[in-house]
């Protein structure tokens, strides 16, 4: 489904969603000028067509257990099939991998790791590493501070900024 095949009530209610998932369907109605049981027919048509893909809590998982974020870059010697649908599986069993995206440029994937420390990280690495994906290396930088972590997608397209000419 498109942008175009969405009107802006239906925006207005995936923008609302993005910010506050827990709001209630009678504030989620009122915040966009529909009747409580309008608004819930939309929000299901939404879930339907697989525009709403679930509803997450952030956890402030740093004041739980001790963790330490690791962005990791993995570059694959060739470029087969078949080596990124072993490293697929082998990443999707592994609990510590909490993000992972095949990505164009000098990298193959970028991942989002959270381990306990160091050691940790450098056992996943060496997994990784030593198994028969065809991995060539992993470029590791660890997570200072999230200045702006994720909050949701701009749902409709903005130009570019020209403000700087």
């Amino acid at each position: 489904m498109t942008a175009k095949a969405l009107d802006r009530t239906d925006l207005k209610i995936l923008d609302v969603l993005q910010q506050d998932a827990r709001i209630t369907n009678q504030a989620l109605g009122e915040r966009v000028a529909l009747s409580p049981s309008a608004c819930l027919a939309r929000v299901r048509a939404l879930e339907a067509k697989g525009l709403i893909r679930g509803y997450h809590a952030h956890v402030a998982v740093d004041r739980i257990r001790s963790a330490t974020v690791v962005l990791a870059q993995v570059t694959f010697k060739q470029h087969a099939l078949e080596g990124f649908t072993e490293f697929d599986r082998r990443i999707l069993a592994m609990p510590e991998v909490v993000e992972a995206s095949r990505i164009s440029g000098a990298h193959d994937y970028l991942l989002r790791v959270i381990v306990n420390d160091v050691h940790h990280w450098k056992d996943i690495a060496r997994l990784l590493l030593g198994g028969d994906y065809g991995v060539e290396k992993i470029v590791s930088q660890f997570l200072m501070d999230e200045v702006k972590p994720f909050s949701g997608y701009p749902l409709v397209a903005t130009s570019t900024d020209k403000r700087g000419e």
